[in-house]
């Protein structure tokens, strides 16, 4: 009794100097933000340790639609809030946007692409490298992307379009008169697209199940806080990117022995292995150390990047294209025209990449589909050092910094509000009028390498959908609002009623 009575008044002795130690922390922290704000618009004062961290969590359509508005209401197109010990600036400017993309370096900004991304995304990350060293691997990579290779995957992609449409098609019958979500059965078929198309080969159904298993307990991570321990999101969501990577590296090493035996390329690594072995060959021959950036464990983590890229923010394309298209039968009733004119399912062959180049205006309807629904809405990245950004505002060191593409697709263009993909047509070229302001696949060192890629899968996506299913969206209030899963969706997650519209579908031999 006597101990506990001696506990309780040395707590009792020592908690106002413990109150008036978290006081001074709190009151330090607040002068830190507010220092680092300056005059920049953004909330007064901040929760201690998590920011507005629950508020981003909860709701991060509506987070990043104040730190718009804050933005809109300064003349430098700026704001400013404060995340779980970070210090974030959101940039609205297309201008101070590309003055972050043309300063990546490691005195400036390092590309992120997650508030916490080294972390989560692994060491072995294209984003991650700056200067001479991302050139190299840029150097690399572009096999993977010439056009022998892009119509190598085109063949693909419209075998597993046409497998997953027909599965969607016999899912709507069974659900009918209930609508179906779109979202994940998108993610389903880009998955599978991605796997078959980057890694070919080299996955076993096993290995794809568990990969799926994976990259969903990644995806979950991605929004939630950043808590490395056991137990949370966030810690499962980096071992299961751990996972991942191992796997790739491991499809690597086995495309190396494929293509050092003589055989053509099937897939992605296919045509980078190719090109490796080349070197690695002539290294070996001269006595020279073995090329850099050609081990396993480093090419799985790049592949890991592609695999990010591809799959969320394809996902995010093809649902808003199905949602912009039930909203414009216009645009759809032309896009019908175009594709019945170059090719037909009664045919049974693919779509040939000569035939792709054709499809002009389906084209015109991607790029619109990405522009006014940019899929990875900002691209963060973080202060290396103090960096003058305008002649009033310097960037903290160590500040998260968001240049929106999402805000840039709104400036510039004629009536940016209006879904129009004749502004991408040769006679209005408003792609090249105002580039500046089209920056969904980034810009400077760091722009998306797998752009035509991106593109060509959109538009076969499109091509095939409209073509060989009927299709109206279930329309509620709300339901095309933005939703952030980690890219943006329609909020409703796309539900839609499908009935075959085709006389029959292709055989694909």
């Amino acid at each position: 009794m006597e101990s506990s009575s001696t506990l309780v008044f040395s707590f009792a002795s020592v908690a106002p100097y413990l109150l008036s130690l978290i006081a001074l922390l709190v009151f330090l922290e607040q002068i830190s933000y507010l220092k680092r704000k300056r005059l920049i618009p953004g909330p007064p004062f901040v929760f201690p340790f998590i920011g507005n961290a629950v508020s981003l969590i909860r709701n991060p359509t509506k987070f990043w639609d104040i730190q718009s508005s804050l933005a809109r209401s300064s003349d430098l197109g700026i704001s400013a809030n404060y995340i779980v010990g970070k210090f974030i600036v959101f940039i609205r400017s297309t201008d101070l946007s590309h003055k972050i993309f043309a300063n990546v370096r490691p005195d400036a900004f390092h590309l992120v692409g997650h508030p916490f991304g080294k972390k989560l995304f692994g060491e072995h990350n294209l984003i991650y490298t700056m200067g001479q060293q991302h050139k190299d691997i840029r150097r690399r990579i572009a096999p993977n992307f010439t056009p022998r290779a892009l119509a190598a995957y085109t063949s693909l992609q419209q075998v597993i379009i046409l497998k997953h449409l027909m599965a969607w098609e016999a899912l709507a019958s069974k659900a009918s008169p209930t609508p179906i979500s779109l979202r994940l059965l998108c993610r389903e078929m880009n998955l599978d697209t991605s796997q078959t198309v980057f890694v070919g080969p080299y996955l076993s159904q096993e290995a794809r199940e568990r990969f799926n298993r994976d990259y969903n307990l990644f995806n979950v991570g991605l929004m939630k806080l950043p808590f490395d321990l056991p137990g949370f999101a966030f810690r499962e969501a980096r071992l299961a990117v751990d996972r991942l990577i191992k796997t790739l590296a491991g499809c690597t090493d086995d495309s190396k022995a494929t293509m050092e035996a003589g055989e053509e390329p099937r897939c992605l690594i296919d045509f980078w292995m190719q090109e490796t072995l080349r070197e690695i060959a002539a290294a070996t021959d001269s006595g020279e150390p073995l090329p850099p950036h050609s081990g396993n464990a480093e090419i799985g983590g790049h592949l890991f990047d592609f695999l990010f890229a591809a799959q969320d923010a394809s996902t995010s394309s093809l649902l808003w294209a199905v949602t912009l298209l039930d909203s414009h039968p216009e645009v759809l009733a032309k896009v019908r025209e175009e594709v019945a004119g170059i090719w037909s399912p009664e045919s049974d062959t693919l779509i040939t990449a000569e035939q792709l180049r054709e499809m002009k205006y389906t084209e015109a309807v991607a790029r619109e589909v990405v522009r006014i629904r940019a899929p990875a809405t900002m691209v963060p990245h973080i202060a290396g050092e103090d960096f003058q950004l305008t002649e009033s505002y310097t960037i903290p060191k160590g500040t998260i910094v968001f240049p929106s593409v999402f805000e840039s697709s709104f400036q510039g263009f004629p009536d940016p509000e209006r879904f129009e993909p004749e502004r991408f047509m040769e006679h209005r070229q408003e792609d090249r009028l105002y580039k500046k302001n089209f920056l969904a696949f980034g810009a400077g060192a760091h722009q998306c390498v797998g752009q035509r890629y991106a593109i060509n899968h959109l538009v076969l996506f499109i091509a095939m959908f409209t073509s060989l299913v009927d299709f109206k969206r279930h329309r509620t209030d709300g339901c095309d609002d933005i939703a952030y899963v980690p890219t943006i969706c329609p909020k409703d997650d796309c539900k839609v009623y499908l009935s075959r519209r085709c006389a029959r579908y292709p055989s694909f031999s």
